[in-house]
């Protein structure tokens, strides 16, 4: 149940696996173990798995790695968004791209889920994402295997 949750798009992928391994983790503000997650805690738990240091923050991950456009988006991509309800741009919240237009992240009201880019509440919160794995650490982790 839980790898189909996360999106069969890369199922047979390691970053997969370490989504997989933490969904339905439960939010916990300031949280960065499978105990409990904020936003910013689960995507550096997860690149950290693959020896990828992030920043902590998501605001701060917003500047890491390089701008992609979100036609271009690949599986580990991050996407950012503006959850603060100020709608001005600023980065509150991140996730990670899954394929199949989703993304895995850790909502404060469900822990760490999945959801579609294109709901009618991430959609309109969109701000931007980044690339933070290079062709390298993608063929390792983010394709299939």
């Amino acid at each position: 149940m839980l790898a189909f949750q996360a999106g069969s798009v890369f199922a047979d992928s390691k970053l997969n696996g370490f989504i997989d391994g933490v969904i339905g983790s439960p939010y916990k503000s300031g949280g960065t173990t499978a105990r409990g997650f904020d936003c910013s805690g689960f995507t550096t738990y997860v690149f950290d798995k693959m020896g990828i240091d992030l920043p902590r923050t998501s605001a701060s991950q917003a500047k890491a790695g390089t701008k992609v456009a979100k036609a271009d988006l690949i599986p580990g991509d991050l996407v950012f968004f503006d959850t603060a309800g100020g709608n001005n741009g600023s980065v509150s919240h991140v996730g990670i791209y899954i394929g199949d237009g989703k993304f895995a992240h850790a909502s404060s009201s469900r822990g760490v889920v999945t959801d579609k880019l294109n709901s009618s509440y991430y959609e309109k919160r969109y701000v931007t994402s980044r690339r933070v794995l290079d062709s390298e650490a993608f063929t390792q982790f983010a394709e299939e295997q």
